[in-house]
């Protein structure tokens, strides 16, 4: 019995069996993310600073893609300021895909944000033309989320809609939900990341990516079960169906990160 999208709601489909071969991709610049290896994104942290000195480090590191976290920098609130180091970032990165997130306290990040500045942030960043994707939190609301993903389809920027979870791993059926509704919001990507308590929580988390893999590939899904119990969900990917996986240079952004050149590491030999 497969599970079909519908809403945000869970039906079952006798007709849906074996495995989808139309798995779809996101192309960002020159990086094609869901097929092959996971993509290899590393987040950048700090104030403007220091962002842009591990920015000239980590272009020489494996990583595919960057996240820059503003939610850590303490200027994060001055927009024009936001502006200038966006600038700087794509002048370093060149070619190398740009992830803008402003991750909030309410998913483990380091902002207490109010509706109203998230959404102008996010909206400045997706106007400049130096981001190619964008992290909307789902949790923010029907018309916060449908605003920012209609702005960044209208200037070309890829969205991923994400949901995090510090706490605990939901059962299998809630997290199938969440990723459904999610889905069915219309992002070019959707991230699931969850606190493990148990070995059974890190297999459930993947279940789940599976069931997505299979029963519903119209939008590639990054999947992560956080902390040391974890790790596992880093590094199958591939087999798995999360197509994005993230990996430290000098500070994790998150529980049970691994370095990039380790994750490239095992990454090739996983992948034979």
């Amino acid at each position: 019995m497969g599970v079909v999208c519908l809403q945000g709601s869970i039906l079952r489909d006798s007709g849906k069996k074996g495995n989808r071969t139309d798995m779809k991709t996101v192309t960002v610049r020159n990086l094609v993310i869901g097929e092959g290896i996971p993509k290899i994104c590393v987040p950048l942290m700090g104030d403007a600073t220091g962002v842009l000195a591990a920015a000239d480090k980590v272009k020489k590191t494996h990583a595919d893609l960057v996240e820059w976290r503003i939610d850590t920098d303490p200027e994060a609130e001055c927009v024009e300021k936001t502006l200038k180091t966006a600038r700087a970032l794509r002048d370093i990165l060149g070619e190398m895909p740009l992830l803008f997130t402003i991750r909030t306290k309410e998913e483990g990040g380091n902002m207490a944000v109010s509706p109203k500045l998230y959404c102008e942030m996010n909206e400045a960043l997706i106007a400049s033309g130096y981001i190619d994707l964008v992290d909307i939190e789902y949790l923010k609301g029907k018309s916060v989320r449908d605003g920012l993903l209609r702005s960044a389809k209208v200037k070309g920027v890829q969205t991923v809609l994400s949901s995090h979870d510090f706490e605990k791993t939901p059962d299998g059926k809630e997290m199938i939900q969440r990723l459904c509704s999610m889905q069915q919001a219309g992002a070019d990507l959707i991230k699931l990341a969850v606190m493990p308590k148990c070995d059974e929580d890190v297999v459930e988390l993947l279940k789940v990516t599976w069931e997505m893999k299979i029963r519903h590939p119209d939008t590639p899904v990054i999947s992560i079960s956080m902390g040391k119990k974890g790790a596992l969900s880093r590094l199958g990917g591939e087999l798995f169906g999360s197509c994005v996986t993230f990996g430290a240079y000098d500070k994790a952004s998150a529980p049970g990160q691994i370095s990039v050149e380790e994750l490239y590491e095992i990454l090739g030999k996983l992948h034979g």
